[in-house]
Formats: structure tokens, sequence, C-alpha cells
């Protein structure tokens, strides 16, 4: 009968066994939750890093409004390609008796750009306007067709300006009938190539929308020239609200263009199209 011998002592551990084993369990927890480790409770794990919030650039203030006008677009050969790549708000001006005025016009159009007829108009002096201009010794009606024609040539044109033109604008009779000419709701601007214009009288009193060129950039074709005039130009700006400037597509003052519109820009300067800026 020795297998019945030690049945009580077995027992009784077997018991204990199974007594301690929850016990070693708890304290097995107890301390997995008390000590830190690579894998702690979530409610005791660090609160995750917060995002650095992006640094947020404010728009610099509005300084003043630029209307910048390119005249003399029409002919082979011209840097169109590069004026249009200054900025999406210049201005063109297309002369009519040029050999590509109507394909520039067409161009330009498609681009988004505004189109303005470049009207030739007599000046005072021997200099040559070009075919089709507007001259003194015309008769009304002939003034009217000549206007009509030189618009057919500059389709999508939105405004006029003129080319030339210190004896023409200085005549009111003339002035009056160019402006009669024009299609309902097209504008004129007047370049002011002689102090004695009275163009942008004249619109005002036939109650067409009109403004006057302020600056010159480029009568003196170098870069310092043409970057004072440009600084003029975006000083009157600052201080009437909008300012009219006029430039010509020579190197010089592509270059200088290219270098300044960006900081103008940044400097808080916008720049218009013609028809936003005449009233």
């Amino acid at each position: 009968m020795a297998g019945r011998e030690g049945t009580p002592h077995s027992s009784f551990r077997t018991i204990a066994v199974l007594t301690l084993v929850p016990v070693v369990a708890l304290l097995g927890f107890v301390v997995w939750w008390l000590l830190p480790s690579a894998t702690e409770h979530p409610t005791r794990s660090a609160a995750p890093p917060q995002p650095v919030a992006a640094a947020v650039t404010s728009p610099p203030p509005f300084a003043g409004s630029i209307v910048l006008i390119l005249d003399d677009f029409g002919f082979d050969g011209q840097p169109i390609e590069r004026a249009m790549q200054l900025d999406p708000d210049i201005n063109f001006a297309i002369l009519p008796n040029g050999n590509r005025a109507t394909d520039f016009a067409h161009r330009l159009n498609r681009r988004g750009f505004e189109v303005l007829c470049h009207l030739p108009m007599e000046p005072i002096g021997p200099a040559s306007p070009g075919r089709n201009a507007i001259l003194t010794s015309m008769t009304d009606e002939e003034i009217i067709r000549v206007v009509r024609e030189n618009l057919r040539a500059v389709p999508h044109a939105r405004g006029v300006n003129n080319h030339m033109g210190s004896r023409a604008t200085a005549d009111r009779r003339v002035m009056a009938t160019v402006l009669g000419a024009l299609p309902d709701g097209m504008y004129f601007v007047d370049s002011r190539t002689g102090s004695q214009s009275v163009a942008e009288v004249v619109a005002r009193e036939m109650r067409v929308r009109t403004a006057a060129r302020h600056v010159f950039l480029d009568d003196v074709r170098t870069r310092a020239a043409v970057r004072q005039q440009l600084a003029a130009l975006a000083s009157m700006a600052r201080e009437r609200g909008v300012a009219v400037g006029i430039a010509h597509p020579h190197q010089v003052t592509l270059d200088v263009l290219a270098e300044e519109i960006p900081r103008l820009r940044e400097s808080g300067f916008r720049f218009l199209r013609a028809s936003s800026a005449v009233n």
C-alpha cells in the first residue's frame, strides 16, 4: 500500500500552489502597472509633441496702383513674348499701321492682356506719325473714317491712346470728332505728348472715360534713367493712389521692368489694367 502513503501531503501542496497562483499574478500586474517601461499603460504615456504652427506672412500694405502702358507695338521683330512675361496686368498699345498690328492684337487677347489702339495723330514739327494719321487739316468726316479704319486694324482694343499728336490733341474740334467716333464704352488715355493737350478735358465734357499719362519711362534710354523714372511713377502712385506710366519696347526698358516689377509688387504696389483706372 506504499502508493497511498503520501496522498494527504500531495493534496495540501496542490491547494497551496493553486492559492498562490492568483496572488503572484496580481503582484506581477501591480509591478507592471507601477514600473515605467517601453510599454507603459496608455493613460501614463507622455503627451505627444504638438506641431509647431507655420509662420504666417502678412501681405505688404497697399502702396498704390500703377497703370503701365507699353506703346508702339505692331511690327516684326519686336520682343512681344518677352514683354508678355513682365506682368499679366500691363497694357499694350498697338500702332494700327504696323505690319503685325492685327496679329499682335489677336495674340495678346488670347493671352488675356488688355489692348489699346495707339492712334497716330499729327505732331508739332517735322516728325511723321505714320500712315493713316489724324491730321488737323482733315474734315470731321475724314477724321471719323480714319479713326474707324484704325480701330478695325486693332481688334479687341478696349481703349485708345494717342501716338505723337501734340498738334492734334491741342485742337478741340479734332479731339471732339475723334472721341465722338469711338464706339460706346471705349476709353481714351491722353498720352500728353504736348503741354497744350485738351484731350482729357474734352473727353470728360463728352463723358468718355479717360485718364492722362503722368510719367514717360524711357525718354532717356539708359538703365539709370529708366529706373529713376519708374521710381518717380511709383512715388506718384503712392501720393495719388493711381499713376499712369508709358514705356516702349526698348531692351533697356524691358530689362529694368523685369527687375523692378516684382520688387514693386513686394512693396505693396499693384498693377492695373487701363480700363480699371479710367473714369
